[in-house]
């Protein structure tokens, strides 16, 4: 049947509308910082501080100070030239006025200012002026220091002179208080802004990267200050691992392109390999990760055939092979970057794979001849790694062998859910059979599976991929999940787009949880990264509260999920009217409709999405806590005893 048209609908000239200025910025700020929520909110201050380390890049800054203040106004200070205040001739408007003011307007589009850096559009400032509510600017510049204000990201002052300066003091003074009206979030992070600043002064050598927080009673700084470079930061990334070599190091220029990369094996399991572009970090990695991957490959291939490691009979290593237990960092600087996206994920400039591929074969070559004993061991760890590879290759395809013979692909103990639709089905993974039978029991069968695993699956960071296929918990998630694991793995055939973990609100749960993160992140991070992992948030107490209304008592039962909220009502209503009627250190001691009002009605529950901001953060935090180095596990927990969920 042919569907009906809406005669009624005027659709003219008057239905178009132009926004003008920065109005289109404060309509859909999510095309211009990626949306309101946390990240967006810590991006405002990225996208000043990368002007500043543009300036750097061009060797006229080496000093970076990001102050937040106790209102959660944010000021960045650099001694960079200052931008410009005299008049932009196309507009007639002091360039500075354009440049906080104007979208796609500044220095880095071919006029001579910048030779190299990170900001493509000339949007990133005059973005952050107009989702504040308020911003000033201040310039030093030729003896005087100028100031301009903005509402909004309209101008309430003109570009005024307020003081004098030495002539060779310059620089840019930059504070913006975000706009309540845009962002759900409110409150900056120090450790998000902390690790994103430590990452920029290794990307930037000899800048002097200071954060200051004014806003707790005991006031922090931290310092950043790196001469090494990459070097630098995969000695941080590794400093608890055990390392086959010391980082061979490049730093070349090849035609147009600044390469600087960093390599270093480890005894570990799982890769880490890490790539920028004009300091700006593409987790989509690119050209110049391709071209990375492929020189390490190539020379460690040649060098074992040279050397007689590898016979002609012998296959190749492949790349996975000459990546077990590869720390790598690429990091390059392009005259004419070409990114994917708004948000630079990816860098696709051609002509960069070969000139990262020549520099960095060159500078393998080189080292590997001259260090004959330390390339030995790595080629041996390749050798190592192309058996364990077979081996889980066997172990792979016996698990999909033995799931086709059984329950139609499906382990035993899953109990999935009657609809087909990946996209309406969500995998709880359920600690015990206690707490998995509780779950089955209070669950919607028609969208929910739930899987539960007896004890703790093995901790992947101290073990190869070929053994954790062994292991049966292993076995089963991968069979549930339909997406394969490791190299093999795919999101074509996941089965649920929500996997929860749900796991006891103790310490035991806490661990089981960790395990379960460490698995996906080393071999399944493509689930992580399109959003489909979550963690459930079970009650921790339920609790009786005793509210007095127009003089009478009134109790009601509620559930309380952590201390801080006990601790909050009993503020709220007095100790004696809160009382605790029950302290759940199991899911298998809430009954099914506990289990489903509390943690699985999708109505009521809360869970929290598992994102990765930083993965070079993130790599050294499971290594960390996971990995076979005691000291430094010993240190966070002492660092962080007074956070810790104790059951007594």
């Amino acid at each position: 049947m042919a569907s009906q048209k809406n005669q009624n609908f005027v659709y003219g000239a008057d239905q178009i509308q132009v926004l003008e200025g920065l109005e289109a910025v404060r309509r859909r700020p999510g095309m211009y910082i990626g949306g309101t929520d946390a990240k967006a909110l810590h991006h405002m201050v990225y996208e000043v501080v990368d002007n500043a380390i543009d300036e750097a890049m061009q060797g006229r800054c080496d000093t970076i100070r990001i102050t937040i203040h106790k209102d959660n106004s944010v000021s960045v200070e650099d001694n960079g030239a200052g931008i410009p205040v005299d008049i932009q001739k196309q507009t007639g408007l002091p360039a500075v006025t354009v440049v906080m003011t104007k979208l796609h307007a500044g220095g880095k589009f071919g006029g001579g200012g910048y030779k190299v850096s990170g900001g493509l559009h000339g949007v990133g400032v005059s973005a952050v002026n107009a989702l504040s509510e308020w911003m000033e600017t201040k310039v030093k510049r030729d003896g005087k220091i100028y100031r301009q204000r903005f509402e909004r990201g309209v101008p309430v002052s003109e570009v005024e002179v307020i003081g004098q300066c030495d002539k060779d003091d310059t620089g840019t003074i930059q504070t913006f208080l975000r706009d309540d009206t845009i962002f759900q979030v409110l409150d900056y992070d120090y450790q998000t802004l902390t690790t994103r600043f430590r990452e920029m002064a290794f990307l930037t050598r000899g800048v002097d990267i200071v954060l200051v927080d004014e806003r707790p009673e005991l006031y922090r700084e931290i310092r950043f200050y790196f001469e090494g470079g990459v070097k630098t930061f995969v000695r941080y990334l590794n400093k608890n691992r055990t390392t086959v070599n010391e980082p061979i190091y490049v730093d070349q220029e090849v035609e147009t392109t600044m390469v600087e990369a960093a390599i270093q094996y480890t005894d570990g399991f799982s890769d880490s390999l890490h790539a920028f572009a004009n300091t700006i970090n593409t987790p989509d990695g690119g050209t110049h990760l391709t071209g990375l991957r492929a020189a390490i490959t190539r020379q460690v291939n040649d060098y074992a055939r040279k050397q007689g490691f590898l016979k002609d009979n012998d296959a190749n290593f492949t790349g996975e092979d000459t990546r077990q237990g590869l720390t790598a960092i690429v990091s390059v600087k392009v005259v004419e970057p070409q990114f994917e996206g708004q948000n630079k994920l990816k860098l696709l400039n051609n002509e960069v794979r070969y000139h990262v591929e020549s520099a960095v074969a060159e500078a393998m070559s080189r080292w590997m001849e001259e260090n004959p004993r330390d390339a030995k061991q790595i080629i041996e760890k390749c050798r190592t790694a192309y058996r364990a590879r077979e081996a889980a290759r066997k172990a792979r395809d016996l698990v999909i062998r033995k799931s086709a013979l059984e329950s139609l692909t499906l382990p035993g103990k899953l109990a999935d859910c009657s609809s087909r639709n990946p996209e309406e089905c969500e995998l709880y993974i359920v600690e015990g059979d206690s707490a998995g039978g509780t779950a089955k029991q209070g669950r919607d069968r028609r969208f929910q599976a739930i899987l539960p695993l007896r004890g703790k699956i093995l901790n992947i960071e101290k073990t190869s991929l070929d053994k954790a296929l062994a292991n049966r918990e292993v076995q089963a998630l991968i069979t549930a999940l339909g997406t394969n694991i490791g190299e093999n793995f795919s999101l074509d055939g996941l089965r649920y787009h929500r996997i929860i973990l749900m796991t006891d609100a103790d310490v035991d749960g806490a661990h089981i949880r960790t395990l379960l993160l460490t698995l996906f992140f080393r071999y399944m991070e493509p689930l992580v990264d399109s959003g489909h992992l979550f963690i459930a948030q079970p009650p921790l107490y339920r609790v009786t509260v005793t509210r007095t209304e127009n003089g009478r008592n009134r109790r009601s039962s509620e559930y309380v999920y952590n201390d801080k909220a006990l601790e909050d009502l009993r503020s709220e209503f007095g100790g004696d009217n809160v009382r605790i009627d029950q302290r759940y250190k199991g899911l298998g001691e809430m009954n099914d409709e506990q289990l489903w009002d509390t943690t699985m009605n999708p109505e009521n529950r809360t869970v929290l999405q598992v994102s990765i901001d930083d993965a070079a953060e993130a790599d050294r935090t499971f290594d960390m806590l996971m990995g076979s180095s005691v000291p430094p596990r010993r240190r966070f927990i002492q660092t962080h005893a007074d956070q810790a969920n104790l059951d007594i």
